[in-house]
This record gives structure tokens, sequence and C-alpha cells, in this order.
């Protein structure tokens, strides 16, 4: 055949690696948990804009008094008692507090055994213990959180005393008709003292 002649061929396309066969997809299945409707914040002693907070380490143990003029996180072990006044007390996931407490403000994430007393309010979440007496104006406790002991929900008077209006008479009351000669008696509303 003469070259100029010559019949051109059209390349055969390169072999395709061949695709896998479509294998079935196992479907994974996740199980549900229960998930706390109440928001977790990561504790401000992670933030170093935070401003003022103490930090106990689960590595440390305490034994004796604490006393704080800013916020304190508890992750370690704490025996004994622990006042902050003024100011809210986490105790993480960790941290295992045998004490006295009196806080502000109180979260339990961990255990505290031991009596309470947070100015405004507790917030014991789901996974934490606390076994003593409560003394405070709020509280949340979480479902699967564990709690024994009593609670005494404190009001501040002098709060609702101010905020509360005074009353406004509408009509003057009216009067009960006298008899002459007639003994009159009357019951007065109100608790009794048992």
């Amino acid at each position: 055949m003469p070259m100029w002649n010559k019949r051109q061929e059209e390349p055969t396309p390169a072999p395709r690696p061949a695709t896998p066969a479509a294998s079935p997809v196992a479907e994974v299945k996740k199980e549900s948990t229960a998930v706390s409707t109440t928001p977790f914040r990561t504790p401000e002693h992670n933030n170093p804009s935070s401003g003022n907070q103490a930090s106990i380490g689960k590595a440390v143990k305490i034994n004796g008094q604490i006393f704080s003029k800013e916020d304190l996180y508890i992750d370690g072990d704490v025996e004994g008692t622990v006042e902050l006044h003024e100011n809210k007390l986490t105790i993480g996931p960790n941290g295992r507090v045998q004490a006295a407490v009196r806080a502000r403000e109180v979260v339990v994430l961990g255990a505290i055994q031991g009596n309470v007393e947070a100015a405004e309010r507790i917030d014991i979440r789901k996974e934490a213990k606390l076994v003593g007496d409560i003394k405070t104006a709020r509280i949340v406790i979480e479902d699967g959180a564990y709690f024994k002991g009593s609670i005494d929900i404190v009001k501040h008077d002098a709060k609702v005393v101010a905020a509360a209006p005074a009353p406004v008479p509408s009509a003057p009351a009216p009067r009960p008709a006298t008899v002459p000669g007639a003994t009159v008696s009357a019951v007065a509303s109100g608790d009794a003292k048992r």
C-alpha cells in the first residue's frame, strides 16, 4: 500500500479502568441520647477574656476552708467549707465536694455532699449528684440528676415589698347593720398558730 493512500485508522481509546460495582452502602444507625435542654457553656476559666475566675484542677485535693471574692470552678476534691458570698461556684464533672457551700449561684456538674446555700440560684445538671439540704431563691434540677435532701425556697421580702404597689381602695367597705340588743361576733381570716 502506498504511503499516500494509507487509510487513517481511528485511534482506539485507551482502556478505562473498570469502575467497581456499586456495592450496597450499609446504613449507619446512631443511638439517640437524651440531650439537656439547658445549654452548657464551657467554663469561663478556659476563656482568657472572661475576667476573674479561679480554678481548682482535677488533680488537686483541698482540705480546709475556701473563701473567694471571684467566681470559682472546682474540678478536683474539696473537703471543708466553700464560701463565695457574692460570686458563682461551678462544680465541674470531675469535682467532688464534701463541704458546706455558700455562694450567690451554684452550678453542679459533679458531686456535692453537704448543705448548699445560694442567694440567687442552684442548678443541678444531668449527671450531677447532690446529697444535702438546699436553701435558695431558685432551683433547677435536670432530668437524670440525683438529689437527696430538703429544699428551702427563700424569698427576699424587701424586694417584693418595694416592687409591689400599694393597694388602691376601689369603694368603701359596707358597714354591717347593727340591731339594738344583739351581740355581733366576727371571725378574722389569716394564719392560725399551730
